[in-house]
């Protein structure tokens, strides 16, 4: 079948509800002022679609929202970054999903309704839509439990197909880590957790312990590690990047921005060293606006920070 994408990302979408300035401790009945808002385009799928189209890269998005106005918006916002949408659906039972956060500092509150975020199965992916692309991507894996009963078998079709794939699992609300994760794990091309995930996904107490135990099983883990910057795990191979330094308005999305630079980079056949240190400048750029978009949205400010930083063209 002839490649059209470069990557397709199956998963969740809503809009991120940001409000600044609120205490940590909130009282009932009293009416708490914030000093400022913003509504961006949000969930961790969402997110890297729209970065990495912004970045150049031929990203298709499948999606199931709500028939309501807050789908469309979201819907809206991604395809303006040039990612095809036109696979995602607006028939999901439940209403689109919403995020509220309220940030403090370098800690914040999240507060999500995940809606239809568990409506999309995988009867709703066309597969030869995603065979149209050379990799496909999944995040957000333990929201999406509509999805993990024909998981496994999606991913062995897609690799028998010639696609590579990759995975962020992002948290697991019930701190489990169980499921179909660990049939993933090993047809899966590229992890990409921050550090505190890999441990938790491993079962391990430290970082080193973490990679030592996954690195026999995963032939590429890309780790995040916020200050710190990003290690890259490629069997007995470990490569690092430093953080870019920037003074932040807020890390929402910072996660899946790195990721957005590493696919760019990674999808380019670049080598280990460059990916990590491409996802660290996209994941520095995200933070220089609100959410996880803003940032990706104004483009010159994407080519002067690019530019700045040797981002790989």
């Amino acid at each position: 079948m002839s490649q059209q994408l470069d990557i397709v990302i199956a998963g969740e979408i809503n809009l991120d509800l940001i409000l600044y300035g609120l205490p940590c401790e909130m009282p009932t009945e009293r009416e708490l002022l914030a000093s400022g808002f913003q509504m961006t385009l949000g969930s961790s799928s969402a997110i890297l679609a729209h970065n990495l189209a912004v970045l150049g890269t031929k990203a298709g998005f499948i999606t199931r929202t709500g028939p309501d106005e807050l789908g469309k918006l979201a819907l809206a916002r991604l395809a303006e970054s040039g990612a095809d949408v036109s696979r995602s659906r607006g028939n999901a039972a439940h209403a689109t999903g919403v995020t509220v956060l309220l940030p403090h500092g370098r800690q914040r509150h999240i507060l999500t309704y995940a809606g239809a975020t568990a409506d999309l199965t995988v009867a709703d992916l066309d597969i030869d839509y995603l065979q149209s692309a050379r990799h496909f991507h999944l995040s957000s894996l333990f929201l999406q439990r509509g999805l993990w009963e024909g998981l496994p078998a999606l991913f062995r079709a897609l690799k028998a197909a010639g696609l590579t794939l990759s995975l962020d699992t992002n948290d697991d609300p019930e701190d489990q880590w169980g499921g179909v994760l660990d049939e993933l794990l090993d047809l899966v091309d590229i992890l990409l957790p921050n550090d505190a995930e890999l441990c938790r996904i491993a079962r391990r107490d430290t970082l080193d312990e973490a990679l030592a135990a996954l690195a026999p099983r995963i032939p590429c883990i890309a780790v995040k590690c916020g200050a710190r910057g990003s290690i890259a795990q490629i069997g007995k191979e470990r490569v690092t990047a430093a953080p870019v330094p920037v003074v932040p308005v807020d890390t929402i999305g910072a996660g899946d921005s790195f990721n957005s630079g590493f696919l760019y980079a990674w999808l380019r056949g670049l080598p280990p060293e460059t990916c990590v240190r491409a996802g660290n400048i996209t994941g520095a750029l995200s933070t220089l606006r609100s959410g996880g978009t803003e940032s990706f949205r104004d483009r010159a400010l994407v080519r002067e920070f690019l530019a700045a930083h040797g981002f790989p063209a």
